[in-house]
């Protein structure tokens, strides 16, 4: 079965109906089994990649020139190694699903010094390599007509080539989880949900009973429409239409989490608790605790000083490590907070945006994503002093 991107554009089509062994894998493009010699001069096979420039499913004009190769050093018929087109002291090149580029290849077409299509980039770069390969074994070349099973199982209705333009695809594949779920869908909440849509989570499930009013469109991510303003939906089914549109797997649940329904956070594999409710969490938070699932918990703390806004933003992360659950409790209050200046004052969207940043840059900590060396649990943001205060996890 072909990949859809191959199937529908021309010059990827061109590559496979000429048979080369084409596969799409995380934004790249895959040339596996080109000929080339080893330093032994023996003649083995690689791969060649190359990172995707896409408008959704359409492939535009190579953004740079620059190709990698999975194999050992590829050198000419006599063994010595292709320098002039090897980039030395490159790291190697992580693509996912074990897939690793030991390799950067630096080819410059003549003017206009870029390569117009994919099939002139890869087709180049196979001839440079399977030239050599030729000279030891007339037989030997890339394209084989052998069939590729290219389909890949992806949560995007289009690729994300940001992580593969970064060189980051693999590390990204750090974030495919199973299901994460988001309660309250307020504009932290909703924030968190724009953050999370972007990562490769297989489901994403909301929890929020409200409907999406004109308040909320001004303290969360993009811009509604006076048309879907006025048709009053669901908080839960907005974001889910909104963000349907880039991903699969939002599920919408247009409930209140009580102690009637929490079996439905059940195999959540992360939890973001985004209610002002106090409460309200402590059902909940006492719930996931005894089901082993990890959350992260925000809040804003805010006071009026002359007119002016001051207060924390906070984030506490709680796992299963010993000791945080403890140190979790101790940072999230549960009592009943009373009327504030975040209950009536919307102009805070960049607050809530922040909040729910922090709240990610945890979850992505927990995942491995990111770089934690002082186990960070809880983070808060002291606006006066346009400071962050972080507490290292229990020792």
């Amino acid at each position: 079965m072909s990949h859809p991107l191959i199937s529908r554009n021309p010059d990827l089509r061109r590559l496979r109906d000429e048979g080369y062994e084409v596969s799409i894998l995380n934004a790249h493009l895959l040339v596996r089994h080109v000929p080339y010699v080893d330093s032994a001069k023996q003649v083995r096979f690689g791969t060649l990649v190359s990172d995707l420039t896409l408008a959704g499913d359409d492939t535009k004009t190579p953004e740079n020139h620059v190709a990698y190769f999975v194999g050992d050093q590829p050198c000419d018929a006599d063994g010595r190694p292709l320098s002039k087109l090897i980039l030395d002291g490159q790291p190697p090149y992580p693509v996912g699903a074990g897939v690793t580029a030991a390799w950067w290849f630096s080819s410059k077409p003549i003017p206009p010094a870029r390569y117009e299509d994919y099939y002139e980039k890869m087709t180049t770069y196979a001839a440079a390599l399977s030239g050599h390969a030729e000279v030891l074994d007339a037989t030997a070349t890339a394209r084989t007509f052998r069939v590729v099973d290219a389909a890949e199982d992806d949560v995007f209705t289009y690729h994300d080539t940001a992580s593969s333009r970064a060189g980051i695809a693999a590390i990204s594949q750090t974030l495919r989880t199973g299901p994460v779920a988001v309660i309250g869908l307020g504009g932290t909440g909703a924030y968190v949900l724009d953050f999370l849509a972007k990562t490769p989570a297989v489901e994403i499930h909301l929890f929020d009973p409200d409907t999406f009013l004109q308040h909320n469109a001004f303290r969360s991510p993009g811009a509604a429409t006076i048309e879907q303003l006025q048709s009053q939906p669901t908080k839960v089914d907005y974001f889910a239409m909104t963000y349907g549109a880039m991903r699969h797997g939002i599920i919408p649940h247009p409930v209140e989490v009580t102690v009637e329904n929490l079996q439905l956070l059940d195999g959540m594999q992360f939890v973001f608790l985004a209610i002002d409710n106090g409460p309200a969490k402590a059902p909940v938070i006492e719930h996931l605790e005894r089901r082993g699932i990890p959350f992260v918990d925000v809040g804003m703390g805010l006071y009026a000083t002359k007119s002016r806004i001051g207060g924390i933003v906070r984030s506490t992360l709680s796992t299963d490590r010993p000791g945080s659950r403890a140190a979790a409790r101790a940072r999230i209050s549960t009592s009943d907070a009373g009327p504030g200046e975040y209950n009536t004052n919307i102009q805070i969207a960049e607050l809530n945006a922040l909040n729910a940043a922090l709240a990610i840059i945890q979850y992505k900590k927990y995942l491995g994503f990111y770089d934690d060396a002082d186990d960070t649990h809880f983070a808060g943001y002291v606006i006066d002093a346009n400071s962050i205060v972080n507490e290292d996890g229990p020792q």
